[in-house]
């Protein structure tokens, strides 16, 4: 019997090609010199270019568990591999965890609440096209060197049309994506 799912994760959509195709974007992002690798300071720095706090010698030493003997770095399939494991340490439960479903959720909701932060700049309780922009433009994406299609990503999940995204949507939004597996 296949195990249930009884965490939502917020790393992916539910179609398997498109979430490899996002996983490879990710990673050129985040391989800044084209190389087709990604060294412990590349991802360090974009953890940090998010407002993520990295420890280098825990992110070194993690790293280094993925890289493969004579490569200086990740290649995509080491960061496949990383993702996965993180996946499955971070987001999956087997049937021997005795997490209950309120734990479950309480965490959940923590999670969620981190990451709106790291979209709600000015912490007012909303993530404005202008916030997703500056955080788009952070990440190297394209789409964020428009603001009309920013506006789009908003619209796309405002519910009550404010033109800003509350917790609640952006919670919505969350509990509609899974992590890639």
């Amino acid at each position: 019997m296949e195990k249930p799912n009884l965490k939502s994760s917020s790393f992916r959509l539910r179609s398997p090609s498109l979430n490899s195709v996002r996983l490879r974007r990710i990673f050129d992002l985040f391989d800044t010199n084209h190389d087709d690798i990604i060294t412990v300071d590349e991802l360090s720095r974009a953890l940090i270019l998010l407002g993520l706090d990295t420890n280098m010698n825990e992110l070194d030493s993690t790293i280094r568990t993925f890289i493969q003997p004579g490569n200086t770095g990740l290649t995509f399939d080491d960061f496949q591999a990383l993702h996965k494991e993180i996946d499955d340490l971070f987001f999956r439960l087997d049937e021997n965890d005795d997490l209950s479903k309120h734990d479950e959720e309480h965490d959940e909701i923590n999670d969620m609440k981190e990451a709106f932060k790291v979209f709600d700049e000015d912490g007012d309780g909303y993530i404005s096209a202008k916030e997703l922009q500056a955080v788009l433009v952070k990440l190297g994406f394209a789409e964020g060197n428009e603001i009309g299609r920013v506006e789009m990503m908003i619209s796309s999940v405002d519910r009550n049309c404010d033109g800003r995204v509350d917790f609640m949507e952006f919670k919505d939004m969350m509990r509609n994506v899974v992590v890639l597996r």
